[in-house]
């Protein structure tokens, strides 16, 4: 009983830290060796070199070559800024470039400001860029023509020279009130003597970077992250993104995303023939970028208008349904954009029954602290039975054990007649070895889906539970931040309580829970103490809801076997005596 104890604790630490670590060891993104992009010629004010071949004419020449900008004597000279507030989002507009500087949004806050969705590091923002050419094209700073058409819709417009012909570059952007959606219309116009558009096989290149919001420090897999989606012909897919370079992407998605924890961006291209690519890039001031680049392939005539949709927001089902049942400003249908949010994996059937429940919790008592005290209380219901269960088998066991030990030394030299004695022991008492372990390994399964649902639950971010202590049961709670001090080797900055909290819970629960062969036990009494320990630097860290949910499970652990234990010492008294007194025969009588 010992050694299988102590085996399934073992195996238990083992299935949960690898959790912990599977995303940033199992799952480390491989080399992918990204599609060679030909090197277009960047887009500045002195001419570049000259393009490839350009695209066959009849009566006139494919734009291709030098491209410079418009001389006009009237062009803007300086940056203008326009902005347009939609009730979700604050947007700011740059006519350098048309480009976007500045995305906040209204109802969603990241340390007391409204969290800024384009995380530019120690560059200056400029998202949704146009370069002429492919990815490795530079865009275009120079300062637009700038028209606001209504209170929601902005429109920039530019000439640019090439070799001799003009073409004129057009970014309308279309708001709409209380929506994170938008669209983005770029339209390219050449003179009667255009006929094609081609600069190393691309059009024009548009681009969202170098970085989704909000600021943070490391990208570490539960504090933040960033996952990269595409979704064609029905089918969600997680792109791995080389670190080396642009990874391009073959299979012609309807939408392609780059999603953190709680926000996403995702763009819709029309039509979707053109090539995505995405980028991790390390930048100024960024470990690590996340660029997202849309390539519109060369143009075999004068002009062209292609309107883009993105959605920068948060990444929660209540927000991306809207476009799937058409409850939208744009009548948007079946988009399937919910799938950017929705969990994956086995265990996301459990994940979902889960929030469920919490949700319905929260609707009773609207406090994410008590639904999941709540939550805590409905899993140890279900597993009461099993629990009892459980402690049932290791009376049995500790009955047998006399029987279990006979049969150890009298075929200690022979393991597989051992191994048959004691199956057939167990068949004969209707005893399942695993049966003590069962509701152990059972729970493991419960706790992986717990730490998914509170560290990605986008209802979970800045839920309080006790104010001043627990602001956010989305994230590791604090008594005292001493940064920019680190504790040697381990790196943190805070003093936690829920850590401490939780080892106590577990050493008293651990002391209750031990059985009396085992109190003598060496080796039990340090797995007894060891295993929290073990445990109190894996949680350290983690969100605070699920210490809290831990903490709970141990205290109502503690209540119930308190109650097993009556159940037991009751029950072991009424159990049959396993042995019996020797036999002392009387002495004989003398004869007279």
């Amino acid at each position: 009983m010992e050694k299988r104890t102590i085996l399934a604790v073992v195996l238990s630490v083992i299935v949960m830290s690898g959790f912990f670590i599977i995303q940033s060891v199992f799952f480390t993104p491989p080399a992918v060796i990204p599609q060679t992009v030909e090197q277009p010629a960047p887009v500045t004010a002195a001419p570049i070199s000259p393009a490839s071949e350009p695209l066959s004419a009849s009566d006139g020449e494919a734009v291709t070559g030098s491209v410079v900008d418009e001389a006009a004597a009237d062009a803007p000279v300086a940056e203008q800024l326009t902005t347009v507030d939609t009730g979700l989002v604050v947007v700011t507009l740059t006519n350098s470039g048309g480009d976007i500087v500045s995305y906040k949004l209204s109802e969603h806050f990241d340390k007391g400001e409204p969290v800024e969705m384009i995380f530019a590091g120690n560059a200056e923002a400029h998202a949704f860029s146009v370069a002429f050419g492919g990815i490795n094209a530079v865009p275009t700073t120079s300062f637009f023509y700038t028209q606001k058409l209504s209170e929601y819709s902005v429109e920039f417009y530019r000439d640019f020279i090439v070799n001799d012909k003009t073409i004129r570059l057009t970014k309308r952007y279309d708001f709409r009130p209380n929506e994170y959606l938008f669209e983005l219309a770029i339209n390219l116009t050449g003179d009667n003597s255009v006929t094609g558009i081609d600069f190393s096989g691309a059009a024009y290149t548009l681009s969202f970077g170098p970085q989704i919001g909000p600021q943070f420090d490391k990208l570490d897999q539960r504090s933040e992250y960033r996952n990269y989606f595409t979704y064609t012909n029905g089918k969600r897919r997680q792109e791995k993104v080389a670190d080396s370079g642009p990874t391009v992407i073959t299979n012609r998605p309807s939408w392609a995303a780059i999603a953190g924890k709680y926000f996403t961006l995702i763009a819709v291209p029309y039509p979707t023939q053109y090539d995505i690519a995405f980028s991790t890039a390390p930048e100024a001031g960024l470990s690590g970028a996340s660029r997202l680049y849309i390539t519109r392939p060369a143009i075999a005539s004068s002009r062209t208008e292609d309107i883009y949709r993105f959605y920068l927001g948060p990444k929660n089902q209540e927000t991306l349904t809207v476009y799937n049942n058409g409850d939208n400003s744009f009548g948007l249908r079946d988009m399937e954009l919910i799938k950017v949010a929705n969990t994956s994996g086995i265990l996301a059937p459990l994940e979902t029954g889960l929030k469920w429940f919490l949700m319905l919790f929260y609707k009773i008592i609207p406090n994410y602290g008590v639904a999941i005290i709540l939550i805590t209380l409905l899993v140890k219901a279900l597993f009461f039975p099993l629990t009892k269960k459980g402690s049932e088998a290791t009376l049995r066991m500790q009955a047998m054990s006399p029987k279990i030990k006979e049969i150890q030394e009298k075929y200690k030299g022979n393991s597989q007649k051992m191994n048959l004695e004691m199956a057939e022991l167990y068949k004969k008492e209707g005893y399942n070895p695993l049966s003590g372990c069962l509701p152990m390994l059972l729970q493991i399964p419960i706790f992986i889906a717990m730490y998914n649902l509170f560290n990605n639950h986008f209802d979970l971010r800045g839920a309080m539970f006790i104010p001043g202590w627990i602001p956010d049961l989305s994230l590791p709670e604090s008594v005292w931040n001493f940064a920019p001090l680190q504790i040697p080797l381990l790196g943190w900055s805070d003093i936690r309580a829920l850590p401490f909290i939780y080892v106590a819970s577990q050493l008293l629960y651990g002391k209750i829970t031990q059985t009396p062969d085992q109190q003598g036990n060496a080796q039990t009494k340090m797995m007894l103490f060891i295993m929290p320990i073990v445990f109190f630097f894996i949680l350290y860290d983690v969100p605070s809801g699920l210490l809290l949910y831990w903490i709970m499970s141990n205290a109502l652990s503690l209540v119930q076997q308190i109650i097993i234990n009556k159940y037991l010492a009751q029950k072991k008294a009424a159990m049959p005596v396993t042995f019996t007194k020797p036999v002392i025969a009387p002495p004989k009588k003398k004869r007279k």
